[in-house]
């Protein structure tokens, strides 16, 4: 048996060289259906057959596999190195073909939302199949729909618009060095690097590691404030002021395939259960020995006189699939199949990106996977979360590339529910003294990836508000502030460097009110995990039908055939029953 080996991942199923005669021929092959496309437009018409239209739509499957294909070679290639000239350069050439591509098969969009009348609609959809939902999901964009020269525009410019201010803000980011003091020695480490020292047993580094990632951003905050500020504004000026949403948010609803009341129950639930979090909190300050935590003890390892597990990359990726085995051997041949194919970027290195990611391209192309592993637990359970997007990719990997992937809420499920099947297999193997580190490590976690995502959307609401009326960095940092005392009450200590947090998150920049896809799919996957727990073999099917169904169905209506509601708030508390059982098992270890 082979020995799994911290590495790069290998591109060259999507394009072997860049300069070769080859990849010019995949350009102008994409050109060339794009070209092709155009001529449609002529031959639109509400009346036409439900073949006629099916053939329009395999069309733009084509395109879209084609473009995904090369495009996603140029952000992979750009996330394994944001420092190379080549790369960059490649991803905003790309970028501008992807705009030119999308504005010449624009006007199809735009006559499905605008120019077809509700009866030819309804019979188009009636015969569409797996594309029914996508097709009702496109119409309800028709009120925000411009026309399709001022959409070619928007195109158009948002390469050297929003686009342009994330890459910026990755490329300054990502080249940030940060020195400390480790022993007598000064390391010069990346933010992966840094951040493990915000567990350390010691208060003392764990305070010295988070100042000196918070100064790094603080020293900057003139520009990466003025680029956040940026986004948010381009976000308001086209959604609100220029297509006519009613909230910040609801762009990203819609854009979900989700109800403004599914989230409003979700945030309102989250915020309602802070002191769930908040008795863990005063909880793990007696298991460190201290009167109350600080904020830079947020992450500390519970026992503190117990040096931390490291985990060698092998054993890590085997007990992942392994984890994934004992619920479903499907499940564990999609993992296997992302590491057969080098489809894993694993090692650090500068100029990588920092964090971790699955980036799923095509129906018919494994996903590729990026983590920056440093042999602790929690990379682990990253591993078993990102290889759990890609399991949900090849789950519903015989769906159209229009409906493979599930909307953004439902995305974070199968990964979160990999997460805990790790948990599961894990605990099964530890002594009772581990059991308690890991079972506080876990709460950690739901605190991290349910209630912090909750917040962070709560803030982005008050942030969006704040810039659409004119504001400074400093009045940004306050509102965050205020966000993190409502969070943690009494329980925990928050000191004003912390102020500047915010900045220092990518999904504000990338993906404005994302955060709240990961509360979505931490609490549905503890939903689902408990049914789970009581149903045993006989939940496996419906478990798997719920990712097979990738982005085919809207999430409520999916979710009400295997009896959730997810609208209800009832609903959510469900979750936080589970969280507070949690909470209660550690208070009787302790």
């Amino acid at each position: 048996m082979s020995e799994y080996k911290l590495g790069r991942w290998d591109l060259s199923e999507l394009v072997k060289d860049t300069k070769s005669p080859e990849f010019q021929k995949q350009v102008r092959d994409l050109e060339g259906l794009a070209i092709k496309f155009e001529k449609i437009k002529t031959k639109l018409n509400p009346k036409m057959s439900s073949k006629e239209f099916m053939g329009i739509l395999h069309e733009i499957e084509k395109i879209s596999e084609k473009m995904n294909q090369i495009g996603g070679y140029a952000s992979l290639s750009y996330s394994a190195n944001t420092q190379s000239d080549e790369a960059t350069s490649l991803m905003t050439r790309m970028s501008k073909l992807g705009s030119e591509i999308s504005n010449k098969i624009l006007f199809f969009d735009l006559w499905w939302k605008t120019k077809v009348d509700e009866k030819n609609a309804k019979r188009l959809i009636k015969d569409s199949g797996e594309l029914s939902e996508y097709l009702n999901h496109k119409r309800l964009f028709a009120k925000y729909a411009l026309s399709e020269p001022e959409e070619k525009i928007i195109n158009t410019l948002d390469v050297t618009g929003i686009s342009a201010l994330v890459k910026l803000f990755d490329k300054m980011t990502s080249a940030y060095e940060y020195k400390m003091k480790v022993g007598n020695k000064t390391k010069k480490m990346t933010r992966e690097e840094i951040t493990n020292y915000i567990r350390s047993t010691n208060p003392k580094t764990r305070e010295t590691a988070y100042k000196t990632i918070l100064t790094k951003y603080a020293e900057n905050k003139g520009v990466i404030g003025e680029i956040y500020q940026n986004i948010v504004l381009n976000w308001k000026d086209e959604g609100i002021e220029i297509r006519g949403y009613k909230s910040p948010i609801s762009m990203r609803n819609i854009g979900n395939d989700v109800d403004d009341k599914t989230i409003e129950s979700l945030l309102a639930v989250c915020r309602k259960n802070s002191q769930v979090f908040q008795k863990f909190f005063l909880q793990k300050a007696k298991l460190l020995k201290m009167k109350k935590l600080r904020r830079y003890d947020l992450y500390a390892p519970a026992a503190t006189n117990i040096k931390e597990k490291n985990y060698q990359y092998d054993k890590s990726v085997r007990l992942v699939f392994e984890s994934l085995r004992r619920f479903s051997p499907k499940l564990e041949e999609f993992a296997k199949k992302v590491f057969d194919e080098k489809h894993v970027d694993s090692s650090i290195r500068a100029g990588k990106r920092d964090g971790a990611f699955c980036s799923t391209l095509t129906p018919k192309i494994t996903p590729y996977v990026l983590v920056n592993f440093t042999g602790k637990t929690r990379d682990v359970f990253t591993l078993a979360h990102e290889l759990g997007h890609a399991v949900h990719s090849q789950s519903a990997q015989n769906r159209s590339i229009l409906v493979q992937e599930a909307p953004l809420p439902l995305a974070e499920t199968a990964s979160t529910f990999s997460e805990l099947l790790l948990y599961d297999n894990l605990s099964d193997k530890i002594t009772d003294n581990e059991r308690k580190i890991m079972l506080s490590e876990k709460i950690d976690d739901l605190y991290a990836t349910i209630l912090r995502q909750a917040y962070f959307t709560i803030f982005e609401v008050a942030a969006h508000k704040q810039i659409g009326n004119g504001t400074t960095v400093d009045e940004i940092s306050n509102t965050y502030i205020q966000n993190l005392k409502e969070q943690f009450g009494k329980s925990v200590d928050v000191s004003d460097d912390f102020a500047i947090e915010w900045s220092c998150i990518p999904h504000f920049y990338h993906s404005p009110f994302y955060c709240y896809a990961y509360s979505f799919g931490n609490l549905l996957a503890l939903s689902l995990f408990q049914r789970y727990k009581k149903e045993g073999a006989s939940f496996v099917p419906s478990y798997l039908d719920i990712l097979a169904a990738g982005g085919s169905e809207k999430p409520e209506k999916l979710l009400a055939k295997h009896g959730l509601d997810i609208s209800s708030q009832k609903f959510w508390q469900e979750g936080f029953e589970y969280i507070k059982s949690q909470v209660n098992a550690l208070s009787k270890l302790t």
